[in-house]
């Protein structure tokens, strides 16, 4: 069987359970000719258990218009801000602290996201956590 070829990779992030046609994913999809409906009915089926999320997708399309599509772990941002309890960042981040998370809170994180980080171990993942949760004023104890 011939490999079929790769017309665009699109990457968008999308609440998890909530992909509908309107903009981001219809302005995305639409100018590939992709069945924007099949996408966001497959996109919600997979992320219907993770609601409340923001979970970024790869979609790659393919000349033939049909895609598939690959879930990514959501935002470091997003899962400190869930840690620590905020809705939006510190202003000035460096000069201000908007919360403070634990050292067992980054660990967690580094988890989730060592799949999508270029981290070799656990550390080189906690301290990209770190780094992301330094540039929105958030301390890290511990």
């Amino acid at each position: 069987m011939a490999k079929k070829q790769i017309s665009a990779v699109v990457k968008i992030q999308i609440p998890a359970g909530q992909a509908s046609p309107a903009p981001p994913v219809g302005t995305a999809l639409g100018p590939h000719g992709v069945a924007i409906m099949d996408f966001c009915k497959a996109y919600n089926a997979r992320t219907e258990d993770k609601r409340g999320q923001i979970v970024p997708v790869e979609i790659t399309i393919f000349d033939d218009r049909t895609f598939s599509f690959i879930l990514k772990t959501p935002p470091t941002p997003f899962l400190i801000s869930q840690a620590a309890g905020i809705d939006k960042a510190a202003h000035n981040p460096g000069r201000e602290v908007a919360a403070t998370i634990t050292d067992a809170q980054v660990t967690e994180i580094a988890e989730v996201k060592m799949p999508d980080l270029n981290a070799i171990d656990i550390e080189g993942a906690k301290a990209q956590v770190v780094g992301t949760a330094r540039s929105m004023g958030i301390k890290v104890e511990g």
